[in-house]
């Protein structure tokens, strides 16, 4: 019995899921698109980065080759044969929505059978029940926004005017979430989170996945910047997923980034913060330096999605995809023998595609177990096979659903 890591990528989708269609998303492919781009010129922008997509680190981990096994494609860049220590494959979602909850429940072992409810791209978006229930319980002047958009882009356009009213800006997008949007001196953290688990209690009946505070700073559209004080506050897991189940088996975890949140501080042990994807890789190689045998690290790496997936930035993400390869090397190092760490998204968000919401796609499992053969897994039913994987490398029973590919 060693170590475990399970690093998300989120929103690395790898295309060619068999049920895109369905959401609207048949051809979206988010690696092979980025890549494609990044090879005709489309991904260059100066002082950022040009030229093809470069990631050699994860490319010998099986990156390339999974996303060939998902597509019939090898994106361009990616091309290099996995090492022999390689893990690698594909995986698909079998949860019935595309959002970050049942993308992170599924992987940990509890896909999300039930169908969330999503509010309609209206304006209003929102139920009158929900909004003045908001407006009378949270003692607030009113809400700005009530649509469907993106994060950024609604900060600019009624920033100012929330800073003038002491109106929150709410918004929604194709996930089951309702997001508000407040500066943190003006209107002030501390308050927005109230206002988040009023409405988090208000959302409970309409069946919302998450409530999200979306803190930010600055005086006009041009400055306006949100800050690392994100919180989400999501519904509990159905079913007890691999970090109940290691908990309940006095097992130590290690929770990076925002999968606290995600699995709403359930079994999720020692939480580990920073404001950026740099900084999480930090925080992992500082959870490695303090986990022992038996104990499971698990982070969440989120700037690929809310800084360029939604916001339509392909160099922007080229980069952040080639930030992180550089790093791999710094954790295999510190892996110790018979670790096993699993770079793996929780769905796509194609910088390329219509919309700008997420991407309906396969996620790429690659990783390695230290000092031991590799091996492709082929491409697997469901993303619950990764969280049995881990609940089997880590000597634990197994749950109800997926199967090791160990």
């Amino acid at each position: 019995m060693t170590r475990a890591l399970l690093l998300v990528m989120d929103s690395v989708g790898i295309g060619g899921a068999e049920d895109a269609d369905e959401f609207g998303d048949a051809g979206s492919d988010t690696l092979g698109h980025i890549a494609a781009a990044c090879a005709r010129g489309a991904g260059d922008r100066d002082g950022l980065r040009s030229g093809p997509l470069t990631m050699p680190n994860l490319t010998r981990l099986g990156l390339g080759r999974a996303a060939e096994a998902s597509t019939g494609t090898l994106p361009p860049g990616l091309e290099a044969i996995p090492g022999p220590e390689a893990i690698w494959g594909t995986a698909r979602e079998t949860s019935t929505g595309k959002d970050t909850p049942s993308g992170h429940w599924e992987i940990a072992g509890v896909p999300v059978s039930f169908a969330w409810t999503y509010f309609p791209d209206t304006q209003p978006a929102f139920p009158k029940q929900l909004t003045d229930g908001l407006i009378r319980e949270a003692e607030l002047p009113g809400i700005l926004g009530n649509k469907h958009a993106s994060g950024m882009p609604i900060i600019e356009e009624l920033g100012e005017e929330h800073i003038r009213t002491g109106k929150p800006i709410c918004y929604t997008s194709a996930d089951s979430v309702f997001q508000i949007a407040a500066h943190e001196t003006h209107f002030g953290l501390s308050r927005l989170y109230q206002v988040c688990e009023v409405a988090r209690q208000l959302c409970d009946p309409f069946n919302i996945g998450r409530v999200i505070a979306r803190p930010f700073i600055g005086e006009t559209p041009a400055t306006f910047k949100r800050t690392a004080n994100r919180r989400d506050y999501a519904v509990p897991p159905p079913e007890p997923t691999i970090l109940d189940r290691l908990e309940a088996d006095g097992r130590r975890v290690y929770s990076i980034g925002k999968i606290g949140d995600i699995f709403a501080h359930r079994g999720t042990g020692t939480i580990l913060k920073a404001p950026n994807d740099m900084a999480l890789v930090d925080r992992t190689l500082e959870a490695m330096g303090l986990a022992s045998d038996g104990d499971f690290i698990f982070a969440n790496y989120v700037d690929f999605d809310t800084l360029y997936g939604h916001r339509r930035d392909v160099a922007g993400y080229a980069a952040a995809l080639e930030a992180f390869d550089r790093r791999v090397p710094e954790i295999i190092s510190r892996l110790k023998p018979g670790d096993l760490v699993i770079v793996t998204a929780d769905h796509g968000n194609d910088p390329t595609f219509r919309g700008t919401d997420h991407t309906r796609e396969h996620i790429p499992i690659v990783g390695m177990r230290a000092g031991l053969p590799g091996k492709a897994v082929g491409n697997r039913p469901t993303y619950a096979d990764i969280g049995e994987t881990i609940a089997a490398h880590l000597g634990i029973a197994p749950g109800m659903h997926g199967e090791s590919f160990l």
